[in-house]
């Protein structure tokens, strides 16, 4: 039977253990096997999530809310964007999703402190929680990307922002929001205002008519996608290669400029 939420939660928290423990005794030979069993589990874990927020509706605010409030912490609506989503994102992308597919206003100016709360208690207690809304990271000196937030249950190369990722994401997100909303049947006139700037940014996703045509943003979207992704692949890995040998906080949140730059060219 498939793992529950809580049992996932429970063997990534082990996995975490366990890798830490290989890394401190020195076993080189099981850092990789247990690095990609952790992947998995936390892979698991996000699609875990996403399909409970598709398959069970939104229950409606008591009385007591004001209208328009989620019943959620900002954190956990965040992570709901960003695992629709499945690149890091700003702010004003990740308020216009939420508006359009989930209940409950999410309001910008409350992002603005989310990364730094969330760094605070990942360096209070590293860990304890089963993801953190972190920080995505600069490829050249892997620093904190700005006004940009992640997942830190992705793999480190997904957080990584290097020359084409902006762009690259940018397609995977219009991919990913089209094929979300054609699974879950939410493809209205709201919905539709959400992917119009990627209709009008994406050559070849708009039609001949006013008419929304989602087959045509998704080809538009892939087509692109084939010039630029596997230079970006390449030169995220090769950037989350330099990015392990920091610390685990300052691969989640980014490290000072300078100590990054020193820390990666050693040796």
């Amino acid at each position: 039977m498939p793992e529950t939420m809580d049992e996932l939660e429970e063997r990534i928290s082990q996995l975490r253990g366990r890798l830490r423990q290989a890394l401190a005794a020195g076993e080189r030979a099981a850092v990789p096997r247990l690095r990609a069993e952790l992947r998995a589990a936390e892979l698991s874990w996000d699609s875990a999530l996403l399909e409970s927020d598709d398959s069970v509706s939104a229950p409606s605010p008591p009385a007591t809310l004001p209208a328009g409030m989620s019943l959620f912490p900002v954190r956990e609506q965040v992570h709901q964007v960003l695992t629709v989503l499945g690149v890091a994102a700003a702010p004003r992308l990740i308020v216009a999703t939420h508006e359009a597919l989930f209940a409950g206003g999410l309001i910008a100016t409350k992002l603005a402190s989310l990364r730094r709360d969330e760094e605070r208690s990942f360096r209070a207690a590293p860990y304890s929680r089963p993801y953190y809304v972190c920080a995505a990271l600069a490829a050249d000196q892997l620093v904190a990307v700005r006004g940009l937030l992640a997942i830190s249950t992705w793999p480190l190369d997904r957080r990584i922002m290097g020359p084409l990722s902006p762009r690259v994401d940018f397609l995977t997100a219009a991919v990913r929001l089209v094929r979300h909303l054609q699974t879950t049947g939410e493809l209205g006139p709201q919905s539709i205002r959400l992917l119009w700037p990627f209709t009008n940014n994406i050559p070849g996703a708009s039609g001949s008519t006013e008419e929304f045509e989602p087959s045509r943003l998704i080809a538009a979207a892939q087509a692109e996608l084939q010039i630029h992704e596997e230079s970006d692949r390449q030169q995220r890995e090769a950037a989350a290669e330099r990015a392990r040998r920091l610390s685990d906080a300052e691969q989640l949140f980014g490290g000072q400029q300078l100590k990054a730059v020193r820390s990666v060219t050693k040796g």
